[in-house]
């Protein structure tokens, strides 16, 4: 009878628009530095070898804000530096990474099961829809909403200062029930570093988990089961992480 491997540490990296959060495995609580719009990917690496100094870790997860295809990033972020696309991140951490949309990662920690539409209310507006296991990332948040202005200006975090918290949160109860509507979801999970500001849920509607993120980090490496994660351009990727 052959030994069970010895289960590899994952570190999970959480790339948002404000701040990059990171966990890994035996870990009890996550670090996190600021970003914003000069964080290019490279400095992102040196910054999260940095913060991480003395963690030991065999893979990486790396939810990315913006199109991911088939495994790599495919368009340069909207509220980060440039340089992310044609990185090679591998080679920078030395290690096997695995990419996937931000709002899909934390998608994959907070699905249970059915169809879940997930909206990350965050420096912009992430989104996942989960069939029966098979996760489509998607862009709602750059699609047309009025006068001119797209979904993400009316949700994202600039639009919480600028509109106040009442009419914001009017706003996003506003484009939950319109996005119900379309795409039918079983729930509605709302994400992000802003879901805490919603004090009254629409119907069918949870708030995520601050660890929807990791988890669904941690779930990419996970060998139990196969699904496939479909990205925005509709291609689909088998990718393990479902039990």
């Amino acid at each position: 009878m052959k030994p069970r491997a010895a289960k590899q540490a994952i570190l999970v990296i959480d790339v948002g628009g404000s701040h990059i959060k990171c966990i890994a495995t035996g870990r009890r609580n996550p670090v996190k530095f600021k970003s914003g719009p000069k964080m290019t990917a490279a400095s992102m690496v040196l910054e999260v070898l940095k913060v991480t100094h003395g963690w030991k870790f065999d893979l990486v997860s790396l939810g990315y804000p913006g199109v991911v295809h088939r495994g790599r990033i495919a368009r340069e972020p909207h509220n980060l530096g440039s340089g992310w696309v044609g990185f090679d991140f591998p080679a920078a951490f030395k290690r096997p990474v695995r990419i996937i949309n931000d709002a899909a990662m934390q998608a994959l920690g907070a699905y249970r099961g059915g169809r879940m539409l997930f909206l990350g209310l965050g420096t912009g507006l992430g989104s996942a829809l989960v069939i029966d296991g098979a996760i489509v990332a998607m862009e709602l948040g750059h699609l047309h909403y009025a006068d001119g202005h797209t979904y993400e200006d009316f949700v994202g975090k600039r639009a919480r200062k600028r509109l106040g918290k009442k009419k914001w949160r009017a706003k996003v109860r506003d484009v939950v029930r319109g996005f119900r509507h379309a795409l039918l979801p079983d729930y509605v999970v709302l994400g992000g570093g802003n879901a805490a500001h919603v004090k009254r849920l629409p119907p069918q509607t949870r708030l995520g988990g601050n660890a929807d993120a990791f988890l669904g980090g941690f779930r990419l490496w996970e060998s139990p089961a196969r699904r496939a994660i479909v990205n925005a351009w509709g291609d689909a990727e088998p990718v393990e992480g479902f039990s």
